[in-house]
């Protein structure tokens, strides 16, 4: 246990994720506080992050299972209402290194809406509109292309984007389309919030990653005399004096050991925050007492209000010149937000994204997908506790079109997509267009591993010579669902199929949301500080009202800046 320099600190961060980043780097730039991250996968220091994890290509991260939690699954398909439970669970890939889902994300780099933060505000996020968030989305970005009165560049995340003369050839088919249908490029979209396409935004500078912890754990912050960072700390439990949380429970390979602190800011992210508190005895005192928990604080908004950007997917098999070209491994590389018009939702609540490499692999080297989501949704699922055991996973259940608002866009995006592959540019690209539908055996394959890494590159090779053999590996592994005719004619099988093949984005969020006090569901005050129980904060996506219009890293990102300005102005 040497790398704990003290039993005791002023702030115990749990979780080096993309809030447990910033807080650990602000709130320890104030010498007096005495501050430790814990985080429970490797710690990394600058010079020597593996490449993986700096790559352009998020996959190579994504995929592999070191830097990734074992054992965690999801269902993502709405509840079925009278008829068992028999939802696939497939693999729901959180981070668990340093910087977290920073560090093996797509490095989609966007703000969401303005009308997102209003609406923070109005359902009782006091102080988080977007004229109290904007100031600390400036704080956080280098913005190496865009100037003004809403960006920076002086922050810690360096941001640029590929524009369109580098685009690749499936990813410029697809805009082509996207134009032809309409929509005009609006450049910015962090800083223009109508309609139209855009070049992404990255957190990605020099051809390489810009994680959370990359850009505010540097060697001068790691230096600082106040400040530890202990890696492969799994947090077991928090400890309590009463309804105050004094410190908390942390298993090492060598051991465990009892650290204290004045303050516990939990940071582990949306499905595993509200864990730890459950585990820990706060969340709904019926469900805790059923497991045989004793009850600290019975808060019934804990692990509930569960969001995503729930969506589908349609691929298609690249012809040679179409793919990415050499030297360019960014695969996504532009977008298109747009609005439904669906009564009482707000624009630009829906959102298009092509990319020019499906997967890390040789057969995901030849597909291109075009990623349909609902940016702005309604569908609510859940996380609540299978076991006391600590190192059990939760059951996470985000019941998606749950809503029927998010499946009739989702019906509107369909239809959109199957136009947009009408268009002769697209056609003259690829070789097969179809839906998408994950087999077992295709999310088996896109976990890396040296087996799975040589019958892809056999796959892509024969798909490439025979195309006889193309067309039945796809409708076997990749596209085992219906005929885009039939999706297009036919509204019970555009429904049918959404239902059985929707899937989420990486984006969880809102198990532990801001709220006034008084509100039932809400579980933490504005300043991230959970109700009924003194010492302890919450600082990540979990205290999100509602999901934004956006990817959630750089939101993320933000509420870390915008909570840790709190704390040190208390």
């Amino acid at each position: 246990m040497s790398d704990f320099v003290a039993l005791k600190y002023d702030y115990v961060i749990v979780g080096g994720g993309s809030a447990g980043c910033v807080l650990a780097a602000r709130l320890s730039e104030h010498s007096s506080n005495n501050v430790l991250l814990l985080e429970a996968g490797e710690d990394h220091p600058p010079g020597r992050v593996p490449p993986e994890l700096l790559d352009s290509f998020a996959g190579t991260a994504h995929s592999n299972p070191r830097f990734t939690w074992a054992g965690f699954t999801a269902a993502f398909q709405p509840k079925p209402s009278n008829a068992a439970d028999e939802r696939k669970r497939p693999r729901y890939t959180a981070g668990r290194v340093m910087g977290g889902g920073s560090s093996i994300n797509g490095m989609c780099a966007n703000r969401g809406l303005p009308t997102d933060y209003d609406e923070w505000e109005a359902k009782g996020a006091k102080g988080w509109g977007w004229d109290g968030v904007l100031p600390f989305f400036k704080k956080l970005e280098s913005d190496r292309d865009f100037q003004g009165p809403l960006h920076n560049v002086g922050g810690p995340i360096g941001i640029r984007r590929l524009f369109q003369d580098e685009w690749p050839g499936y990813t410029s088919a697809v805009m082509h389309a996207v134009e032809e249908s309409g929509w005009k490029n609006i450049g910015d979209q962090n800083g223009v919030f109508s309609d139209g396409y855009f070049p992404l935004s990255i957190n990605n500078i020099d051809d390489q990653r810009v994680s959370a912890a990359t850009a505010y754990l540097t060697s001068e912050v790691r230096a600082r005399k106040n400040f530890s960072i202990v890696g492969q700390a799994t947090v077991q439990h928090l400890l309590f004096k009463g309804r105050k949380v004094v410190g908390v429970r942390v298993r090492r390979p060598d051991g465990e050991i009892d650290v204290w602190a004045n303050e516990v800011i939990v940071s582990a992210g949306a499905l595993q925050s509200p864990t730890m508190l459950l585990r820990s005895g706060i969340g709904p005192a019926e469900e805790l007492s059923a497991l045989g928990i004793d009850v600290v604080v019975d808060r019934r908004g804990v692990g509930k209000h569960l969001m995503e950007h729930p969506g589908v997917n349609f691929g298609s098999y690249m012809k040679q010149g179409a793919r990415l070209t050499s030297g360019l491994r960014r695969q996504m590389l532009a977008g298109l937000r747009w609005s439904s018009g669906l009564d009482g939702i707000p624009e630009g609540d829906m959102y298009l994204v092509p990319t020019n490499k499906a997967a890390w692999h040789d057969v995901g080297s030849r597909l291109g997908l075009v990623m349909i989501w609902v940016n702005r949704s309604y569908s609510t699922g859940e996380v609540r506790l299978k076991s006391t055991d600590p190192t059990a996973r939760p059951d996470v259940d985000f019941d998606m079109c749950s809503d029927w608002r998010d499946l009739e866009r989702l019906v509107m995006g369909t239809r959109m997509a199957i136009k947009l592959h009408q268009n002769q540019v697209i056609r003259d690209a690829v070789h097969e267009i179809f839906p998408i539908s994950y087999s077992p055996l295709a999310r088996k394959i896109a976990v890396y591993s040296p087996w799975n890494k040589f019958q892809t590159w056999v796959a892509g090779q024969v798909m490439d010579i025979l195309p006889v053999a193309r067309k039945l590996i796809i409708k076997n592994l990749i596209a085992d669902g219906p005929a885009i005719d039939d999706l297009l004619s036919d509204r019970s099988v555009v429904e049918q199929w959404i239902r059985s093949t929707v899937v989420g984005h990486w984006h969880a969020s809102c198990t532990c949301r801001m709220g006034a006090e008084d509100d039932p569901g809400a579980v933490t005050d504005s300043s991230g500080r959970v109700y009924g129980v003194g010492g302890l904060r919450i600082c990540d996506a979990s205290i999100m009202p509602m999901v934004p219009c956006a990817n959630t890293n750089l939101p993320t990102i933000m509420l870390g800046e915008k909570v840790a300005s709190a704390i040190l102005s208390e």
